[in-house]
C-alpha cells in the first residue's frame, strides 16, 4: 500500500471514526465475531513488528518517521527530522523525549492507549472495552474504549479486510481530539536488538529535577 493511498485513508477514517464515537454500541454479529477472532489470532502470532509510519495530529500536522515493536509491551517511534520527538515503550513505562528541549516524559503503560497495541494476549473477541466493529469492503474498524486516567478516551483500530493485518490507528482523547497513525512497508519478524526499547529513567528523573530548580 502506498503512502499516498494511506493518507486518503486516514482522512477518511478520522471522519468514520468520529461517527462511529457517537454511536451507541450494539450486540455484534456472528461475522463480526469472527472478524475479531481472526483479527486477534493474527494480532497474537505477532512478535515483531517494524516499518514506517505517518501521523496526522488534532491540529492536521503531519509527521513521520520509523517504528519498531516487540510484543509484550515494547515499542519505539523516531520521529524523522525536524521533529525532535521520540516515543518508547520497555514493558512497563512510556517515555516521550524531546531532543530539543531535553524534556522527558514518562507515564506508565498500563494507563496509554499503547497497552492495547503491545499487549500479545488481547482478545477483541471477548474484550468487554470494545465498542464498535465495523465491517467495510477494504477496511474493517475496531473501537476499543480506554478509561485510563492518562489518555483515556477511544482507539479505533483499523485493519485490512482480506489479510485482517493491522493498517493504523487513531486516538481520540476525552476532548474529542483525534490523533492518526498509518503504517507503512511494514515487517514482521525480524530480530529487533532489546537496546532499542530502553528507557533512560536517570535522565528522566535528572531532567524533572533540573526542571523544578528553574
Amino acid at each position: 500500500m502506498t503512502l499516498k493511498k494511506l493518507v486518503r485513508i486516514a482522512a477518511l477514517a478520522a471522519l468514520l471514526t468520529t461517527a462511529a464515537n457517537t454511536a451507541e454500541a450494539i450486540a455484534r454479529t456472528p461475522q463480526e465475531n469472527s472478524a475479531l477472532k481472526s483479527i486477534s489470532a493474527k494480532l497474537g502470532a505477532v512478535r515483531t513488528m517494524n516499518g514506517e509510519f505517518v501521523q496526522f495530529g488534532p491540529t492536521g500536522d503531519r509527521t513521520e518517521g520509523k517504528f519498531f515493536l516487540a510484543r509484550p509491551g515494547k515499542v519505539l517511534f523516531k520521529y524523522d527530522p525536524p521533529t525532535p520527538i521520540s516515543v518508547v515503550a520497555d514493558g512497563k513505562s512510556v517515555l516521550v523525549h524531546d531532543k530539543r528541549l531535553q524534556t522527558y516524559d514518562i507515564w506508565p503503560l498500563s494507563k496509554t492507549p499503547l497497552k492495547f497495541l503491545l499487549d500479545s494476549t488481547l482478545d477483541l473477541a471477548s474484550s468487554k472495552r470494545v465498542n464498535s466493529v465495523t465491517i467495510e469492503p477494504d477496511l474493517i474498524r475496531v473501537a476499543v474504549v480506554d478509561d485510563s486516567k492518562f489518555g483515556g478516551g477511544t482507539l479505533t483500530l483499523f485493519f485490512d479486510a482480506a489479510s485482517k493485518e493491522l493498517r493504523q490507528w487513531t486516538v481520540t482523547d476525552e476532548q474529542g481530539l483525534e490523533t492518526t497513525v498509518a503504517i507503512y512497508n511494514v515487517e514482521v519478524g525480524n530480530k529487533l536488538s532489546k537496546k532499542i526499547f530502553r528507557i533512560d529513567y536517570n535522565a528522566a528523573t535528572n531532567s524533572r529535577r533540573d526542571n523544578s530548580d528553574r
